[in-house]
């Protein structure tokens, strides 16, 4: 496994399901906890309908922009399952038959006793020239093309895919954070932050306000790669509160809602 300093990710999820709110995603979530804990920086995230342009644009803008390309979604047996036809058309590739997922499918489907029909036969379809991805849960492979890696939407399936691939992937620094959270509000707190990440420009720090024990508070959360760094930054982020009548707390609180 090689070292890079900042390899970076994105991730495309598929599926009119998602933006419908029918389904609630749980992919972006895993991925950008492996991927930091890897080195590797999610940078962008786009939710895109079952349509062939929008798939198409956004691989292929996002491929062309970061290092890794991640797709979820849409590479089952329906009508609908037209992602592996998209990541063809984006690498003006022909969709073929892969004769490796033929025989993995042919054996799966033989084994349980369902027919290997054409709609099951249509999941060994991949772009010409892709590299299956292992799926050691329900055997449909997922597959790779460049830079890009198509899995499952369905998150047992899609975290085996990612477990498959990992050793290939590029790593950098591990991204460390600390949290620091008060029950000051934001607009006390916005300009000593500010401050602070101007002192500390390798160190990334976000605000999140929360509502929790009857009352709003705001969870500091510092991320880099650097803990020498970051343990002064956080320090700094402590003094800050204590400045402003506050009481530093170690990590997040439980959260009954977001607050704005």
């Amino acid at each position: 496994m090689e070292s890079n300093p900042a390899p970076t990710a994105s991730l495309v999820i598929i599926g009119n399901e998602v933006l419908s709110g029918r389904t609630k995603d749980a992919n972006l979530a895993y991925l950008g906890a492996q991927l930091a804990e890897m080195g590797i920086r999610m940078m962008e995230v786009r939710i895109v309908p079952d349509i062939e342009a929008n798939i198409v644009e956004a691989v292929n803008a996002l491929r062309a922009r970061y290092s890794y390309v991640f797709t979820t979604g849409g590479i089952g047996p329906t009508h609908d399952d037209i992602t592996s036809a998209c990541i063809a058309a984006a690498f003006g590739v022909k969709l073929i038959r892969h004769p490796d997922a033929m025989a993995v499918l042919a054996a799966h489907y033989a084994a349980t006793g369902a027919e290997f029909n054409d709609a099951r036969k249509k999941m060994a379809e991949v772009p010409e020239g892709a590299t299956l991805v292992e799926n050691p849960v329900s055997k449909a492979p997922g597959f790779r093309i460049g830079n890009v890696y198509v899995f499952a939407g369905i998150p047992r399936i899609m975290q085996a895919m990612f477990d498959s691939v990992r050793g290939e992937l590029t790593t950098g620094a591990k991204i460390a954070s600390r949290t620091v959270s008060c029950r000051l509000g934001e607009g006390t707190l916005a300009e000593g932050l500010g401050a602070i990440q101007t002192r500390h420009p390798g160190i990334d720090i976000g605000s999140y306000p929360y509502f929790a024990g009857g009352g709003f508070g705001v969870s500091l959360v510092l991320r880099g790669t650097d803990e020498a760094a970051l343990d002064t930054a956080a320090e700094e982020v402590r003094g800050l509160i204590r400045s402003l009548g506050g009481e530093p707390v170690e990590g997040e609180p439980v959260k009954e809602e977001a607050a704005k």
